[in-house]
């Protein structure tokens, strides 16, 4: 197996969403398919929203979409994405970052598993955990 990827689903601000993560993380948004054209029933209105599009850069790759109007989503925490980090100052700044106008759920501490760590859900329902792994 090469990796496990997240694609990750949202309600029409999936754009504003890639565009978040980018600034988090870094990386290209690229491989945009709008559902212009396509042969699909969708309101005009959403036509400009994105069918598929991902964030590659080092270390990440998300893959994601708007789901269309009448698909039925739930926010829920069956999911949680896991980032592994390479020093205590890049968890706090990623965390910072992805908490913004979200929810922390277990403030970045010390553990017992001789890790920096920290859970937050963020301003479009997806849940992160944050782990630096200290030698």
């Amino acid at each position: 197996m090469k990796s496990v990827q997240p694609y990750l689903t949202f309600r029409g601000n999936c754009q504003e969403a890639l565009n978040f993560y980018q600034n988090c993380f870094g990386g290209q948004i690229k491989n945009k398919d709008t559902y212009e054209g396509k042969e699909i029933d969708i309101p005009g209105d959403y036509r400009n929203k994105l069918q598929h599009a991902e964030l590659e850069g080092k270390g990440i790759h998300i893959m994601a979409y708007d789901a269309a109007p009448d698909t039925p989503l739930t926010e829920g925490n069956q999911v949680q994405l896991s980032v592994d980090l390479e020093s205590k100052e890049e968890t706090d700044e990623l965390f910072e970052k992805l908490s913004a106008g979200g929810q922390v759920v277990t403030q970045l501490q010390e553990t017992s598993w001789n890790a920096y760590y920290g859970r937050l859900r963020d301003q479009f329902g997806v849940n992160w955990m944050l782990n630096y792994q200290k030698n």
